[in-house]
């Protein structure tokens, strides 16, 4: 690839696209794959429901209603990787602004509150599956299993945050405590 030999001045070029063998996908753990099921799932009802609507001028009723459950599944099982990578959104604004104790205070205080909050979420959403009896609309399946398996991804949430608070806890660090250190983003868990 060449560069323009004609820059605008003040502006840096771009770099040059990465290609896809660079890609860094090491970090794939057993508990990645069932979101990668539910995603290519997703992507094939997707399909069915565009191709049978617009194509064959006939669409296929179940089709939205199973994508919109499998578009649930594929939101809180991806939630399970983001927990593990410890890559949810943050805002790094405060981090920045505060001397490291406070920051490793602040970090503690963010991973019990979410630790808190993903263990109440699923006790909440085991109870609304004990009191689901709907079926689903297109389909007789019990419409319960869609909070089940909620609750299973909220459960997962909270072990892999605890996993996280003691990590922090026994490493004293974290990439938003240390963010300038490689070593502060720790192992996948």
């Amino acid at each position: 690839m060449t560069r323009d030999p004609s820059p605008v001045p003040g502006v840096e070029p771009s770099p040059p696209p990465t290609d896809a063998q660079d890609e860094d996908i090491s970090d794939i753990r057993a508990v990645d794959i069932p979101v990668m099921i539910v995603f290519w799932a997703l992507a094939i009802v997707v399909f069915l429901q565009f191709f049978t609507r617009y194509v064959l001028n006939d669409s296929l009723g179940w089709t939205e209603e199973i994508a919109r459950y499998l578009l649930i599944g594929v939101t809180f099982i991806g939630a399970i990787s983001a927990v593990r990578r410890e890559s949810h959104i943050a805002v790094e604004l405060l981090y920045t602004r505060l001397p490291r104790g406070a920051r490793l205070g602040l970090q503690y205080f963010v991973d019990v509150v979410s630790l808190a909050f993903y263990a109440t979420l699923a006790w909440l959403s085991v109870h609304l599956a004990q009191r689901t009896f709907q079926k689903m609309t297109s389909i007789d399946v019990p419409k319960s299993l869609v909070y089940w398996i909620v609750a299973v991804c909220f459960a997962a949430m909270a072990i892999y945050q605890l996993l996280v608070l003691v990590r922090h806890a026994r490493s004293g660090t974290s990439r938003l405590i240390d963010p300038d250190s490689v070593t502060s983003t720790g192992p996948s868990l």
